[in-house]
This record gives structure tokens, C-alpha cells and sequence, in this order.
């Protein structure tokens, strides 16, 4: 034991004396058998890390909020099978019902507050957005991401609807209220939540980001939280976890309510439950979370076959996930899965590349995504991936480990195959033009009713530029005809009217589906 110890502290030391740092705590059976901190947590005030200082968890905050709501349920309050917006009524109708259950899941479809906003040119910690702000936007949202229920999209607008309910259903600040009922109780006394970013908190680690040679402070100047914002440190993690796990939580206790997972409506699996990860690490079953906020780190893992709990708070990114905490959790949870060699996707060198010359062209998929095929002097070429692409069959193409098939009954179709088997369909589109000519027609100013912004988009010396305000100009490539390549989204494409005219544009990214713009000048 203690030469794994050693090991233990050897990644620790990682975090240098005098950098920002991070602390780490293994339990075992309830008792923690390692407690260790490296670096400073205010590098202003030359304070270093300490067995009490407070560090921000990230979204291993969201199990508290939907510890909340399961107390809440048990007092009977209210039911995860609630219709949202009897809580919350300001949330629209969207012709299909969202219940408590689906926010517990993030198989609701709502979109990501934070990831809207973004496109108002005024991301978070830019400004200091409250809970009722971010209600706010979600309110202005004219559609969902998805069917409730359809699909798992994780997204923090769940983790902060729940925390408003909890407010209006308990009468109490969702604040007051964990700390009462589930805080104090686990006796997690240096727990709090960072609901004014004002607030002096003794003890608390600044989070930094390293550029160059330089430490920069980056913290979450805002006032939302639920889905994230939790101070604390790993001992009151232990805490909790020791808490929850062993049937205090609740009267019976909510263990089962904690863990249990719903398939989604195609009776696939969804692993995740209430604020929790249910699935397995080197084989062993698992019950975790991660959070990121800002440059804080988190990670929270539990093992109840082993009776092992590793908590880490982290004030940089300096030093990733799989160098510090996943280092030292496989110390002690040793793979139990065979080790199986990555299959290679077999390049057949006999297929002449050249047979797909005929599928060149621009695609599109049902969400606005696309790309164009074009042949180089070498090959096959994907804009805006890259290549060149390798024939894997005579209708299959490798690209990375994803396999493009094309379909032989059906001219024009290409279906995207990852290495988990997921699929997404391709449908080929008319071609964009790349002259002044074509780019002019979709400048203008657009507004979005769902971040209450405008956007510009201006021709500037022959590139499509759009921006929301001056200093974040990015520039709109072509892709397909109406579909372009809008750097740092999944996708942006226009729409027109009956008559060809050009009335809005939509962007999607990973947590937002169709955020729309629609033209105004």
C-alpha cells in the first residue's frame, strides 16, 4: 500500500510548488486513506492549497440539485413526472410535454442557455447572468433540440430549470435550501454555492489558464449556479458520497431514485441518472461525474464493488484529467476487460480511388451540416475535413475511423458510420458559388428573437464575414448552396421565402440545435 501511496503522490506532484494546484482524496469504505494537495490556490495572495480550501466542482454540482428534486418528490412537492411547466410556466408549449424526469436525464431538448447566448456576442463570464437570466433565454426559445425523451443532449439549461423549481416549490433560494436539507445534514461544512459571484469566501482558489509563460485568472464572473457553482472541497465530497451511498439521504433513503436510469423512447440505453454517470470504468461499475467550469476542474468517482471514492478539485487546466485523476483511480481499480486489439479499418489498394470521382459534389444531413467532395491530384478530397480519403470497399471510404458508405440503390446518399456504429445521413445539395457576386445576397443585419441580438454579415475584400459585434468578426465559408462553414458551430445555413428570397439564417452547436436570425435590413 504504501508504495502505490508513493505512486499517488508522484502524480500529484505534477503541481509544482508556486503554480496553481489541486487537491485529492481516496476513500475506502468510508475512510479516506489518502488526502493530498499540491500548489497555490490564490497565486495574487501567495496562498497555498489547504485541506479547507474551497474549489469550484463544476457540473459534479448537478447531483445536488437532483438530490434536491428527488427530496422534494419525497416530501411530496411535486413528481419527476410533472409537466415543467406547471413550475415553470414562462417555458412555451412546444406541442410536446417536458417533464421533471427528462430535465433529471437531459433528454428534454431544451437548449443550452449558455451555448445561445454565446451568438449574442456576450458569452458567459462576460457578463454576470443570474438563474432568472438565464430562465430568460430559455423562455425565448422558439424550438427544442429534440422530441423529450428522443434523444440524451447534455445541456446546463436542465441542471438550471431544476434549480428554479426547487426555489418555487420549496419557498427557499435553491441555495438555502441544500444547504438545510442535504449540506448540513452530510455534514458538509465547507459547502456553498457561488450564487453571488460578489461574495467574499474565505479560502476559496482562484482559477487560472497558463498562456505562454503566464498565469491568468479566468473566473465565472456570474451569478448562475445549480448546474454548476458548487465551492467546496474534496473531504466534503467524500462526505456526501459516504452520506448518499450508505442510505441516509432521504427517509427511506433515495439511493435507487439517485441511480436509476430511463431508456430513451426508442428503448435505447441512457446512462445517465439523477446528476449522476451510471456506467463502468476498466470494468468495474461506476458512479461518476466531471465537471469544468471556467478553468476549474472536478472529478468525482465511486466504485461500490470496491468501496473505493477518488475526489479531485483542480484550479488550472493546466494539467488534464488524464494525467492526474485517471492516473491514480487506475492505480488502485485495475482493468478487468481483455485487452482487445482497435480494429483497423483494412484499405483495400485494389479499389481504384477514382470510382468515386462520380460523387463529387456538395452534401447536406437533416440538420444543416455539409460538406463537398472534390478531387485533388492525389485522391478524394472532403472540404472541409480534409483527405485524401482511402477506399476501404467499392463503396466505402475510410476517413479516420469513420467509414463513408455509399448507397448503391440510392444515388446521392452517404451515410457517415462512427466507430460506435452511430450513423448520420447525407443528402447531395446544389452547389455553393464562391464569387462576390453570390456572397453579397446573404449580407445584411439579422436579428434572433432567441438571444436578442443582431448579427451582421458583411462582404470584406471578398470574404462573407458575420459578427455581433466588432472584434469577433469569422469568416462564412461556402459549403453547399445556403449551407456555409461558420468556425466554432456544427453548422449554419439560410432559409428562403417562396419566391427565393433570403429571410433567416440558423447556427447549431453541440448543446443548441437551429438557433435562428431572422433578416431585418
Amino acid at each position: 500500500m504504501q508504495d502505490t501511496i508513493k505512486r499517488v503522490d508522484a502524480i500529484m506532484d505534477k503541481y509544482k510548488p508556486g503554480n496553481p494546484g489541486a487537491e485529492m482524496a481516496i476513500s475506502r469504505d468510508g475512510g479516506i486513506i489518502y488526502f493530498g494537495v499540491r500548489g497555490m490556490a490564490d497565486l495574487e495572495h501567495n496562498a497555498p492549497f489547504t485541506k479547507t480550501t474551497k474549489s469550484e466542482a463544476g457540473s459534479v454540482s448537478k447531483q445536488f440539485t437532483a438530490a434536491a428534486i428527488l427530496l422534494l418528490e419525497q416530501q411530496g412537492k411535486l413528481s419527476v413526472s410533472d409537466d415543467i411547466r406547471k413550475y415553470l410556466p414562462e417555458i412555451k408549449d412546444y406541442g410536446h410535454t417536458i417533464r421533471i424526469f427528462h430535465l433529471l436525464h437531459h433528454t428534454s431538448g431544451l437548449k443550452d442557455w449558455g451555448s445561445v447566448i454565446e451568438f449574442s456576442g456576450w458569452p458567459r463570464t462576460t457578463r454576470a447572468y443570474t438563474n432568472d437570466d438565464a430562465l430568460h433565454i430559455m423562455a425565448n426559445q422558439k424550438t427544442l433540440n429534440n422530441i423529450p425523451g428522443d434523444e440524451y443532449i447534455y445541456s446546463n439549461a436542465n441542471y438550471t430549470a431544476m434549480t428554479m423549481i426547487v426555489q418555487r416549490v420549496s419557498g427557499m433560494s435553491h441555495a438555502a435550501f441544500t444547504k438545510k436539507y442535504i449540506f448540513d445534514p452530510a455534514g458538509m461544512t465547507n459547502t456553498e454555492w457561488r450564487d453571488s459571484y460578489r461574495r467574499v469566501v474565505p479560502g476559496r482558489a482562484i482559477c487560472y489558464v497558463k498562456k505562454g509563460n503566464v498565469y491568468e485568472t479566468t473566473m465565472p464572473n456570474e451569478d448562475t449556479y445549480g448546474h454548476g457553482g458548487l465551492l467546496t472541497t474534496v473531504e466534503d465530497l467524500i462526505k456526501w458520497v459516504n452520506y448518499y451511498t450508505s442510505g441516509k439521504f432521504g427517509n427511506p433513503s433515495l439511493f435507487a431514485k439517485q441511480t436509476e436510469i430511463r431508456p430513451l423512447n426508442n428503448g435505447k440505453k441512457n446512462a445517465y441518472a439523477a446528476g449522476l454517470d451510471m456506467d463502468s470504468i476498466n470494468g468495474w461499475k461506476a458512479i461518476t461525474h466531471t465537471g469544468n467550469t471556467a478553468a476549474y476542474y472536478a472529478r468525482l468517482e465511486y466504485f461500490p464493488d470496491l468501496g473505493l471514492t477518488f475526489a479531485w478539485l483542480s484550479n488550472t487546466t493546466e494539467i488534464g484529467f488524464d494525467e492526474v485523476p485517471y492516473a491514480i483511480r487506475n492505480l488502485f481499480v485495475k482493468n478487468l476487460l481483455p485487452a482487445t486489439p482497435q480494429q483497423e479499418l483494412i484499405v483495400d489498394k485494389t479499389v481504384d480511388w477514382r470510382k468515386f470521382i462520380a460523387f463529387n459534389g456538395a452534401y447536406k444531413n437533416q440538420y444543416g451540416s455539409g460538406f463537398t467532395f472534390h478531387t485533388g491530384e492525389d485522391g478524394i478530397y472532403l472540404n472541409p475535413y480534409g483527405g485524401p480519403l482511402q477506399p476501404i470497399s467499392q463503396n466505402k471510404l475510410k476517413m479516420g475511423d469513420w467509414q463513408m458508405i455509399f448507397s448503391e440503390n440510392k444515388p446521392g446518399e452517404i451515410n457517415f458510420v462512427s466507430p460506435d456504429g452511430d450513423t448520420a445521413l447525407y443528402i447531395s445539395t446544389e452547389a455553393a458559388g464562391i464569387d462576390e457576386k453570390y456572397l453579397k445576397e446573404y449580407t445584411g443585419t439579422y436579428f434572433s428573437d432567441e438571444t436578442e441580438s443582431y448579427m451582421y454579415i458583411e462582404l470584406q475584400n471578398g470574404k462573407l464575414i458575420v459578427y455581433p459585434r466588432k472584434g469577433l468578426e469569422k469568416e462564412l465559408m461556402p459549403v453547399y448552396k445556403d449551407g456555409f462553414e461558420y468556425p466554432g458551430t456544427d453548422a449554419c445555413w439560410f432559409v428562403r421565402d417562396k419566391s427565393g428570397v433570403l429571410t433567416h439564417f440558423y447556427v447549431t452547436v453541440g448543446r443548441a440545435r437551429g438557433i435562428e436570425f431572422r433578416k431585418v435590413k
